[in-house]
């Protein structure tokens, strides 16, 4: 069964005007539809590998073969990272978090306000292309950064949501002012499917039940 790219769950150009509609058709078809071919391409040379999902494909690399290892390194956690960021943003979004990730970002960040300034600053100082997450680890919660399209899974986190910051996300509005695109997207975030997230985490449930529906 071949992974699949899934559709975005609303409009192109719903998410205007803090990501425009250029930008989310190149970023979803081309860059995510990118990464499904290619890791379809790589599972191809190893079919033992084709009852697995995306997810458990990163969370152990070294079992990878290989050959493919870095394919699947790139293009597994390009299709995870983006699965999991199309569906952490809605249209009218944004707002003060609510629910149990808020409890959580006010004890351990002491408020949500702090929160964004340190998220920020992390996806701002991520050199190059990469990710900024807020992760969760042994019951806790954490910001942390990420190159390429690699993945808190692989390293044994559970990324509860993330911002992507390759210049294909922003560049096309935002140009080089990655802090400007930063600190809009906050009101895109779709807090409810972040809480779906935390609190899978936290019943210890897989990264794929609120993020891939298996695939």
């Amino acid at each position: 069964m071949a992974h699949e790219l899934p559709p975005l769950p609303y409009d192109y150009a719903a998410l205007e005007p803090v990501i425009d509609k250029q930008t989310m058709t190149l970023h979803h078809d081309m860059h995510h539809g990118a990464y499904v071919k290619n890791l379809n391409a790589a599972i191809e040379k190893h079919p033992e590998l084709a009852s697995k999902s995306a997810e458990d494909l990163i969370r152990d690399l070294n079992s990878i073969p290989e050959d493919i290892r870095a394919a699947v390194r790139n293009n597994g956690g390009g299709h995870v990272n983006h699965s999991m960021f199309w569906k952490i943003m809605k249209p009218k979004g944004g707002g003060d978090p609510n629910g149990p990730v808020a409890d959580a970002i006010k004890k351990t960040f002491g408020s949500f306000k702090d929160f964004q300034t340190k998220f920020n600053d992390a996806g701002v100082k991520q050199f190059g292309s990469g990710w900024v997450w807020l992760a969760g680890a042994k019951g806790d919660v954490h910001i942390m950064s990420t190159p390429n399209q690699d993945s808190p899974i692989s390293v044994g986190h559970f990324p509860i949501f993330g911002n992507d910051v390759w210049e294909h996300a922003y560049y096309l509005k935002y140009n080089n002012r990655r802090p400007e695109y930063l600190a809009a997207w906050w009101n895109v975030i779709n807090w409810d499917e972040v809480n779906a997230r935390y609190e899978a985490y936290k019943s210890g449930k897989s990264v794929a039940e609120p993020a891939l529906a298996g695939r």
